[in-house]
């Protein structure tokens, strides 16, 4: 570990969160990995987890370091970023509400992952929950749910960055985001959909692979032709989802993400 990663470490302030949370009651309890616990089992999870906060550009884990914890996130969104020995960054990933965050059976982390805006998680003492997920198949089901739709998430993703034009790709992004959004406030697609982009158009350049000027000129040519409604920088309203899914190259069955 550089002298530099070792000084921003010691910069970070994480904190753990005194706010408790039942998880009946959790918002994400229906999509996290306890989503098919029953009441016994929800009991057991609730003795070994704990909250952690994080501010917007804190660092969660770098690469490499030792997890002791795996977790979901409740509120916020946080990147997954890999660095190179010449020290370019790329963003390979982003966590959303209910994702999960660390891999079960492995000590370290594989990405470092960075809090964009200030974010809650759900964590579980890692070897407890690794002994959970072989007493109660309900979380090792859910964890391979998640697995297999973040990894047909990511083989998207490649088509995305691969094969899509600069506003297709905006397009897609805005896409993810309000399906995630009307799947965690259990609405469907029908009507306007609502929602606060969670990402700079900074992060969303550095996540596309394009450049800030190229993303503001698209979304302001897709607010001009109507396609998404725009109140400041992050408010957005989409009028009709069928038609933001044809700008982004997309078939739209009216579906939501699992």
């Amino acid at each position: 570990m550089t002298q530099i990663k070792r000084a921003k470490r010691m910069m970070i302030t994480e904190q753990i969160a005194t706010a408790s949370q039942d998880c009946e009651d959790c918002p994400i309890r229906h999509r996290a990995v306890c989503a098919r616990c029953e009441t016994d089992e929800l009991a057991r999870m609730e003795e070994i987890k704990y909250y952690r906060s994080f501010e917007a550009g804190q660092t969660v884990i770098w690469a490499g370091d030792r997890m002791d914890f795996v977790g979901s996130v409740v509120s916020g969104i946080a990147t997954l970023t890999q660095t190179m020995e010449d020290g370019r960054t790329q963003m390979v990933g982003l966590l959303l509400p209910s994702d999960f965050v660390g891999r079960p059976g492995r000590d370290g982390a594989a990405y470092d992952v960075v809090a964009t805006t200030d974010l809650t998680m759900c964590c579980f003492r890692k070897k407890p929950f690794e002994a959970m997920m072989v007493s109660t198949p309900h979380i090792a089901q859910r964890l391979l749910e998640m697995t297999l739709d973040e990894l047909d998430a990511a083989r998207e993703w490649m088509l995305v960055l691969g094969r899509k034009t600069a506003r297709e790709k905006i397009a897609s992004l805005l896409s993810i985001i309000a399906r995630r959004d009307a799947s965690l406030n259990l609405r469907g697609s029908d009507g306007p959909m609502v929602f606060d982009l969670p990402l700079t158009r900074e992060a969303m350049s550095d996540y596309l692979g394009l450049t800030l000027e190229t993303v503001s000129r698209q979304i302001s040519a897709l607010k001009r032709d109507g396609v998404i409604e725009l109140s400041g920088k992050r408010h957005v309203t989409v009028p009709d989802f069928d038609r933001l899914m044809n700008e982004a190259g997309d078939d739209c069955d009216g579906g939501m993400l699992a």
